[in-house]
């Protein structure tokens, strides 16, 4: 969907975007693209939780919290009346700082149940794998991120492994793909739960779970579980 956009609509290259508040405007600009109201936005970009720049006006989450959780959700509210896609360029729902505040997958999550619940019966005929189809998300654990760490692996992905702290994105890209996982447990988003419920059980409640998250009703386990990742 979003290649046929940037094919097809080559004059009209207009984005919405959810920002870090670090050069959004030349990230996109350099790739093409103006940015612009949802109302005529052709793409919306989530690259980061900390504004909302819509080409005339920047709201600064940490500056103006309670507008920018209104403008948001106004906005991903109009964008799935008209259904324009979403690109998320980091697909992370939380990072691992005090309260484990949310990331740009988080956004995509919020507008997939927007579009689904906009469309779906009686008023529409989307369901809930018709709302993902309008949420491209690139990284951790899709496909195209892996394709492209394993170049030098020549085919072989037993000589490589991921690590890293989340269950969601870290275990279930390497179990996808068929690589080595190590699981680091203290030094991430899931350290507090593990001390509660001990790593297995972790594992076995996000795997209770898990039609809700990017496993998609898969079980995920990880080879390898450490507690902290030092060089």
């Amino acid at each position: 969907m979003l290649s046929n956009i940037i094919k097809n609509n080559k004059e009209q290259r207009k984005v919405f975007v959810f920002g870090s508040g670090d050069n959004d405007k030349s990230y996109c600009n350099s790739a093409g693209w103006e940015l612009s109201p949802i109302e005529e936005a052709d793409l919306i970009v989530a690259r980061g939780t900390f504004t909302i720049n819509d080409g005339s006006t920047v709201i600064s989450k940490k500056e103006e919290e309670e507008k920018y959780w209104k403008v948001m959700e106004s906005a991903l509210i109009k964008a799935a009346e008209r259904k324009v896609p979403m690109l998320v360029c980091n697909p992370d729902k939380v990072r691992p700082d005090a309260g484990l505040p949310p990331m740009p997958g988080a956004i995509g999550d919020t507008y997939e149940r927007f579009l689904w619940t906009t469309h779906c019966a009686p008023l529409g005929d989307m369901d809930e794998l018709g709302a993902r189809t309008y949420v491209k998300r690139v990284g951790k654990p899709f496909q195209e991120v892996y394709d492209i760490a394993l170049q030098s692996c020549e085919g072989d992905v037993s000589s490589a492994i991921m690590i890293g702290d989340a269950l969601e994105t870290d275990v279930t890209g390497g179990n996808r793909v068929g690589c080595t996982t190590l699981w680091v447990i203290r030094d991430g988003i899931h350290g507090k739960d593990v001390e509660e419920k001990g790593a297995e059980g972790v594992v076995n409640e996000f795997n209770a779970n898990s039609d809700f998250t990017y496993a998609y009703g898969e079980n995920v386990f990880p080879e390898y579980v450490v507690d902290s990742f030092r060089l």
